[in-house]
């Protein structure tokens, strides 16, 4: 606002400290006391006495001794190190929701349920059901757990605004975050574990919703939990001990594996299991509640196999990725259960695979050295020990330092991928993002960053993380710290 220049009958006005001059009958001003003049001679003393009778300088001081030592400058894993004493603390203002969740013992592998509440939900605050197998300690093996749990009230952050919001489901977005669960017991240590949902016959009924369990002792179990995820709304509901126990329990593997999936193409529950040995298993779900595993597996791993994944489009087709460097693809159809093509796609371990759904062409690659690659599977025409011929990935990444445990497409948008690596780091990538943009080029001061990488969360021993296939964007993972 412009300043007016003094008008007439100024002298009238108020001034500083309250004080008006006032005129005499011999018409001497005068000005009445102030009660506090002897404290504060001026609003210049005012200021610099500070907010508690103290001069500002000594106050700042004595803040800047108590105050705990803030680094804001940007943690970058596998260059930026932890000095003893130092914490990470993440950035409110680039999360909507974040939540995090502790458990009796870690949760090394878990999964997401899908739910009747809707897709493309974008309101808060947030439900979401999930089931995790625990890993407690050797010495406790029978402490083992299949949780069953059902997460609701998860807000989104409450971050300070600027200015007042005009929304009025502001406070309808805000809620203590509740943790249900539902424990079955386990008599050892989760490996992996993933769940599938069969339609019912009867439209009135839910889904029935199937795990299967991979364990330390070389076991698969499949758990029927429906029960348990419907007594979450019916309350009073008593689950019986013979629900809690295994439909099935099948030991066609010698030794234990980590590789699992199930297919959502085929009409009756169908999954793949690895093992160590490099053998794969098809197990088959039949009317009558009969589950049944072929006796003779798919073989030509050298190495152990690390993950499974079936096509998003072929059912009858899935990729194995090995300890032994390669990735193969296998077709059901094959009497000689060989595979079909293979490429060796690293000199180390391949420990996981993703498979596009929105591209059915592209698989994603993680290893443990560190790197993780997208592949287009129209370039791997045949098998070839040649290098010269071998196909090349269309994108590779060397960021993370440490093993990936765990690669996940985005469930919709086709250029998006969720990557967990030992660095204790969930990271994001777009990779519509040009390596030749100049704007992307612009890390904020950062160096030795891909263009790609969009986001970076710290979680402790990270191992396994999941898109939300209903609630777009957010993404859950799992490690030794718990949920986050």
């Amino acid at each position: 606002m412009a300043k007016r220049p003094a008008e007439d009958g100024a002298d009238d006005e108020p001034m500083k400290d309250g004080g008006r001059p006032q005129k005499t009958e011999d018409g001497e001003e005068v000005e009445f006391e102030d009660d506090y003049d002897d404290e504060f001679e001026s609003e210049d003393e005012v200021l610099e006495a500070g907010v508690d009778g103290r001069p500002d300088e000594e106050r700042e001081a004595e803040e800047q001794r108590d105050a705990m030592d803030l680094d804001q400058q940007t943690f970058i894993p596998g260059r930026s190190h932890l000095e003893k004493g130092e914490t990470l603390s993440p950035d409110a203002s680039a999360y909507d929701m974040l939540h995090n969740l502790s458990t009796t013992w870690p949760c090394l592998s878990f999964d997401i349920v899908k739910d009747s509440l809707g897709d493309n939900r974008k309101t808060y605050p947030a439900t979401l059901f999930a089931v995790a197998g625990t890993q407690a300690e050797s010495r406790k093996a029978r402490d083992n757990e299949l949780l069953v749990m059902k997460l609701s009230g998860l807000s989104r952050m409450d971050r300070e605004r600027n200015e007042e919001s005009d929304d009025d489901d502001d406070d309808d977005e805000t809620a203590e975050p509740i943790l249900e669960t539902k424990s079955l017991p386990l008599s050892s240590t989760t490996n992996r574990i993933r769940a599938h949902q069969f339609p019912p016959s009867d439209s009135s009924k839910p889904p029935t919703t199937f795990t299967a369990t991979m364990t330390e002792d070389s076991s698969l179990l499949i758990h029927d939990v429906t029960p348990h995820i419907s007594s979450f709304d019916n309350p009073g509901t008593i689950i019986m001990p013979q629900q809690n126990r295994p439909v099935a329990t099948l030991r066609m593997h010698r030794t234990e594996g980590y590789a699992l999936d199930w297919s959502k193409l085929f009409v009756q529950p169908k999954l793949l299991t690895g093992d160590n040995e490099g053998k794969i298993f098809v197990t088959t779900y039949s009317d009558g509640g009969k589950w049944t595993s072929d006796d003779r597996p798919f073989t030509g791993h050298s190495g152990s196999v690390e993950d499974l994944q079936w096509s998003p489009t072929e059912r009858n087709v899935f990729a194995s990725a090995s300890s032994d460097g390669s990735v193969k693809v296998w077709d059901l159809r094959s009497k000689s259960r060989k595979q079909q093509l293979s490429v060796q796609v690293s000199s180390k371990d391949v420990n996981v695979i993703s498979w596009s759904h929105q591209n059915s062409f592209l698989l994603a690659t993680g290893a443990d050295d560190g790197q993780w690659a997208v592949w287009d599977l129209r370039q791997w025409k045949s098998l070839t020990k040649d290098a010269a011929l071998m196909p090349k990935p269309v994108a590779s990444f060397n960021f993370h330092k440490e093993q990936i445990t765990s690669v996940e497409w985005h469930p919709t948008d086709d250029s998006i991928v969720a990557v967990a690596a030992a660095d204790n780091t969930l990271t994001l990538w777009d990779l519509a993002v040009e390596i030749d943009n100049e704007e992307s080029k612009d890390t904020a001061g950062v160096t030795d960053v891909p263009p790609q990488l969009l986001f970076v969360h710290y979680l402790e021993m990270i191992k396994e993380c999941h898109w939300h296939q209903q609630i777009p964007g957010l993404v859950m993972g799992t490690g030794g710290g718990g949920f986050g």
